[in-house]
């Protein structure tokens, strides 16, 4: 009983340290295989960081790039905006593509960059591109717009640039409406407009110097309107030649003529008039000398000054319209020629004045039909040569100094300062005549040698 109870528990012992051993085996089996899967997830997290760093470090460099595009991009359109908004300014734009020579890296410091050399600067070079876009925009180009419809250059062969303005041999043919600047000289041309629409056409001269020996420097053909500008500070000189009974002025319009501005106009006339029209002149500003073969100014249906300093030398006419003349302004000096039924100043209906200066000095004159103030008239009775001087006194001042190029026995004197009760003489050639007294409207006064 004894022995077998001994036994059995010597057989528990024995199992109990068997147990214990192979538990201890266990442990260190369970030991090692943890130590090992440690190492293992170490080395993975490991190799884990070292992706998810290098993958931040790729995105780092990407959004980099990325904020350097659009910092670029945002540059060039400021600058494309900025240049294009200038005011009073024609802008025309170019693109031109081209491949990027450098894709790797995408440094904003290297060529093809915002910042650095290459084919682009954001600083103000001649080109400025988009990073990466591999396109490069050339700069904004900014004209400055011309405010003429063509710049006209004469010459022996015009140069003409814009529209509506064409070259034919020597001379400049105007087709439409618009405004065009004229400079430049030439011995044998001339500007010929002929608007098939009637338009409205305005000549700048630019110091230009125009002769033509064949008709007119200027022939205003078929115009609804045209106005001749003098550019201010220039002066333009104008020649005709030829015998041309149609087209009879170095300055012809078949229309209604204006001239306006603050430059000079010298014109000399080898065929017939120096302006003339077939409608009317209105003078509207600028100086002027006119000398001329026949009427210095002649005109079909109204001659109108409004402002403006005109010497004129006629041959037959200083100023002759078959129609009205209107004296509103300006200062004016017309002489006539040599004829005997020639005038100083002619007119052939209604001749108005309001204000301004006229002086005429030959062997007749018309006078106004209406005035605001007295005017005078001097009837020298017999005839003064050629260069001989006139001198103008109205209350003890000296109102002009007549030199006339042609004969002449009378002298005209339209001037605001003229009023009922002011003392007048003249002075011819230094000799002196009696003082009169000005009455209201005309007033003749007889001065013998």
């Amino acid at each position: 009983m004894d022995s077998r109870r001994f036994m059995a528990m010597a057989a528990a012992f024995t199992l109990m340290l068997t147990s214990c051993a192979c538990g201890k085996d266990e442990a260190k089996k369970k030991s090692d295989n943890g130590s090992s899967a440690v190492t293992e997830e170490t080395t993975e997290k490991s190799k884990k960081t070292t992706t998810a760093e290098e993958t931040t470090e790729e995105a780092t460099t990407e959004e980099t790039e990325a904020a350097s595009v659009k910092k670029t991009t945002t540059k060039a359109k400021e600058k494309t905006t900025t240049t294009s908004a200038k005011k009073g300014a024609t802008t025309t734009a170019s693109t031109t593509t081209a491949k990027s020579d450098s894709k790797s890296g995408g440094s904003s410091s290297g060529g093809g960059s915002s910042s650095g050399g290459g084919n682009s600067s954001s600083s103000g070079g001649e080109n400025y591109a988009e990073a990466g876009a591999n396109e490069v925009q050339t700069p904004v180009e900014v004209q400055t717009e011309s405010e003429y419809t063509a710049e006209i250059v004469m010459g022996g062969s015009p140069s003409v640039v814009g529209a509506n303005a064409a070259v034919d041999g020597s001379r400049v043919i105007i087709s439409a409406g618009g405004d065009y600047l004229i400079s430049g000289n030439t011995d044998d041309g001339q500007i010929f407009v002929d608007t098939a629409t009637e338009e409205k056409v305005k000549l700048i001269l630019n110091g230009a110097g125009i002769a033509n020996s064949s008709g007119p420097a200027i022939l205003i053909n078929d115009a609804k309107k045209c106005t001749i500008e003098l550019m201010d500070g220039t002066i333009s000189v104008l020649r005709d030649g030829a015998k041309d009974d149609v087209n009879d002025g170095v300055i012809f319009s078949n229309d209604t003529l204006r001239i306006r501005g603050g430059g000079e106009l010298y014109i000399y006339s080898n065929n017939a008039h120096g302006i003339s029209s077939d409608d009317d002149v209105i003078i509207e500003g600028g100086r002027y000398e006119i000398d001329s073969v026949k009427s210095g100014i002649f005109a079909h249906d109204d001659i109108t000054i409004n402002d403006g300093d005109l010497l004129i030398r006629g041959g037959t006419n200083g100023m002759k319209s078959k129609g009205t003349i209107n004296i509103n302004g300006g200062h004016t000096i017309a002489y006539g020629g040599n004829k005997e039924e020639k005038s100083s100043v002619y007119s052939a209906g209604a001749f108005n004045y309001t204000k301004g200066y006229l002086y005429a000095a030959g062997n007749r004159v018309s006078v106004p039909t209406m005035s605001k103030n007295p005017f005078i008239v001097i009837d020298y009775g017999d005839t003064y040569e050629a260069g001989s001087t006139a001198e103008l006194v109205l209350n003890d001042s000296q109102m002009a100094v007549l030199q006339p190029h042609n004969n002449f026995r009378s002298v005209m004197m339209l001037a605001p300062e003229i009023s009922a009760g002011s003392s007048f003489y003249t002075v011819i050639n230094g000799n002196g005549s009696e003082t009169f007294t000005v009455n209201d409207g005309q007033n003749e006064f007889h001065v013998g040698q």
